[in-house]
Formats: structure tokens, sequence, C-alpha cells
């Protein structure tokens, strides 16, 4: 007689032990009653009947995913490959579990047709030196076609553009060339600045023979102050003058022979 009651107790304790499910503050249930969508449950103590309903349990945290390397080639007829890392979650349960069979491996598939796709549309310079702006481009359309899965795409990283070796070098010697090609325009662009300084010195001078005396007398003091055995005296340009005056007038001088009488 005592077992005939403690049988039906003891399946009221299985049902209910087997009915009760605890899920973390990231995780979401979605129930489903006689294969009809119900409700989402969670965080907390849950309910799911056992036969009659059922419960598949969503994770709502940020997934890091891995794209794998793609073979793109840019617009200007450049073969690289390509990897990126994607990060997104689940912001909508209910669509993640109905509208789509498995999320994650269609947002993986999408991330990387949209990669090549984006790509495809820029020349290898671009894809080198404005990867944030193609991580920007990516993202949003991912988010936007991922929308109607209940996914939110955070961000999207580039992480490599592999080239070929014979690219690479390519690429150096362009770089080398450049980098000649600055310190070219730098050089001109001093030699340029000086030459305009030197003239307006000049005028300067020119036009004060004041100034021209104190650049002969600090000409004069900075080879005072070097350590030579020999020093070179230039002769003021007023004297100078002086001699090709009295050469163009033939005026004797005291070395001038002078003719017998």
């Amino acid at each position: 007689m005592l077992l005939s009651y403690l049988v039906p107790v003891a399946l009221v304790v299985l049902l209910i032990a087997a009915s009760i499910r605890i899920l973390p503050e990231y995780k979401r249930g979605v129930v489903f009653f006689l294969g009809r969508y119900q409700t989402v449950k969670g965080p907390g103590l849950v309910i799911v009947i056992p036969a009659i309903q059922k419960m598949q349990v969503v994770d709502l945290r940020v997934i890091t995913m891995d794209v794998p390397e793609q073979d793109v080639i840019s617009q200007d007829n450049v073969t690289v490959k390509v990897n990126a890392v994607l990060y997104f979650r689940v912001i909508d349960p209910e669509k993640a579990i109905i509208q789509v069979e498995n999320f994650t491996q269609a947002t993986s598939q999408l991330a990387q047709t949209t990669l090549r796709s984006v790509l495809g549309k820029h020349d290898l310079d671009e894809m080198l030196s404005e990867r944030d702006k193609l991580n920007d481009d990516i993202q949003e359309i991912l988010d936007a076609q991922t929308d109607a899965w209940g996914i939110k795409v955070a961000n999207v990283e580039i992480k490599h553009v592999d080239l070929d070796e014979s690219m690479i070098r390519a690429i150096a010697r362009q770089a080398e060339a450049e980098r000649e090609r600055r310190a070219k325009v730098i050089h001109a662009e001093g030699e340029l600045q000086a030459s305009r300084k030197l003239v307006e010195a000049a005028n300067v001078m020119q036009e004060n023979s004041a100034a021209l005396q104190l650049r002969y007398l600090q000409t004069m003091s900075d080879m005072s102050n070097k350590n030579a055995s020999t020093i070179f005296f230039p002769l003021p340009m007023d004297i100078m003058e002086a001699f090709k005056d009295m050469k163009a007038k033939h005026i004797p001088t005291s070395d001038t022979p002078k003719d017998d009488a």
C-alpha cells in the first residue's frame, strides 16, 4: 500500500526536477510549446515541462569569430590574402532561433562574402592605408544584413593583408623611390631659400657700404680665431676698385719702369 503512494510521489519529484532550469544573467531561453513559439525566458529559475515544452538557450555575450583567410582580387588586379576578426552578439533571441537555422555559421559565411565584395572594390594602396574606413564599411553592411536575424555586429577588424614576395619587393622599391624624391625636394627647397637670403644680403650690402665693412671685419675676426698656418687676407673692395681705376687710366705707379732720358 505504501509503495502505491511512493511511486506517484517519486514521479512528480522527478518531473519537477526535470522541469527546473537555471539560466545565468547572460543567457536567455527560447521556449516552444508543442512546436510553436511561446516566449523567451530567463535569467534565473525557469520551468520547462518535459515532452510538452522545449527550450533553446541563447548566449547574449559578444562572440569573437575569426573570418577565414580569403583570396581577394583588388581593383588594380592584385591578388592578396586577407583575414579578419568579427565581434557580434545576439540582441533578439527569438529571431536568432526562428529566422535562421544556425546564426553563428550564417554570420560567418556572410562575413566572408562581404569581405571579398568590399575589398574587391578598392585598390591595394587603399587596403593598406585606409584599413579603418574599410572596417567601418564592412561592419555597416554586416550589421544591416544580420538585423533580421536579431544579431548586432559591433566591430570588424581586418587582421592581415598578405602579398606575394614579388609584390612586397615592388612596394619596397616604390617606398624607397618616394623617400628619395622627398629628400631631393627638401634639399631643393633649402637651396632656394638659401639663395634668396644671399640675394637679400647682397642687396643690403650693395646699398649700405657700412654693412659691407662690418661683414669684412667679421670675416677677419673669424679667420683669426682659426688655428691655421697660412692666413689669406682679403683686400677691401674699395682698394680693389682703386687698382682697377689705375689700370684703366694707365696711371704709373712706383713699380712702373721709367723711360731713360
